[in-house]
Formats: C-alpha cells, sequence, structure tokens
C-alpha cells in the first residue's frame, strides 16, 4: 500500500482558487482641462476588470472608481494616459478639528476640503481636556 500511496499523491487534483479583490472606491486626483481628457479617462478606467462604476468630476480634478480592484492597479491605468496622477490627498474640512494646521491647508484642494495631515487631528490628550467642561460629563459642576 505504500507504493500506491506515494503514486495516488501525483494523481490528486487540487483546485487552484484565485482570491477576490474586495469592494474598495479608488479615488484619485488628474487634471481634466476638456472633454477629451475626461473621455479619455474614463475610457481608460472603464475597461479594466472588475470596475463596477466610474464617477469623473472634472471641475475637483477628482476620478471616483468602484469595483473589485487594485488600487495602484487604477492609478497605473489613469497614468498610462499621459495625465499625471495621484491618489486623492483630501478629506472634508468638517472631518477635521483644526483645518488651518501647518500643512493642512491647500489653495490647491477643492471647496470644503483639506489635505490629509497628522497635524490636523487633536492629540489624545487635547480631546480629553475638552470633554472635562462638556455638558455630557456628569462630574464637570465638581471640577469647577
Amino acid at each position: 500500500m505504500g507504493a500506491l500511496d506515494y503514486l495516488s499523491n501525483f494523481c490528486i487534483v487540487t483546485p487552484t482558487r484565485t482570491k477576490h479583490k474586495p469592494m474598495q472606491t479608488v479615488e484619485i486626483k488628474v487634471k481634466m482641462d476638456c472633454d477629451g481628457c475626461e473621455r479619455r479617462v474614463r475610457n481608460a478606467v472603464t475597461s479594466m476588470k472588475g470596475v463596477q462604476s466610474v464617477e469623473v468630476m472634472r471641475k475637483q480634478h477628482r476620478v471616483r472608481v468602484i469595483g473589485y480592484v487594485d488600487a495602484n492597479k487604477v492609478l497605473k491605468r489613469v497614468k498610462s494616459t499621459g495625465k499625471r496622477a495621484e491618489f486623492w490627498p483630501y478629506i472634508p474640512q468638517h472631518l477635521v478639528h483644526h483645518p488651518y494646521a501647518f500643512g493642512a491647508y491647500d489653495k490647491k484642494a477643492p471647496s470644503g476640503f483639506v489635505r490629509n495631515v497628522v497635524q490636523a487631528f487633536p492629540t489624545p490628550h487635547e480631546e480629553n481636556y475638552v470633554s472635562f467642561f462638556s455638558d455630557d460629563n456628569v462630574h464637570a459642576c465638581s471640577i469647577m
């Protein structure tokens, strides 16, 4: 039986399973001036495998791709059109505690957005001091 078991290991076919990419949203900053630029970027990204939807916002110079795609491959495909592209570096201004911190405010950012930098978020100690005098804190009167 030993030789038969040894030979049967060569005949076993194991199914190869491909890993599916997770559904994600990729946002890319691309400078687009005209309808031709917009169409070229849209066609390049739409033809990728796994793309569910493509949203191009020309005034914000922004492309949003939703689907089962790799973010680096989407960026590479957009760069292949001849446009300079990078991942979307901005976040909405209302999510940041200090929108005018050094490096966060960017004149090139669309209205309502600031650059995503570490200094714009409060330190853990700062947030604790603010909550001391909050109306939600039941011990606020004892502190005063």
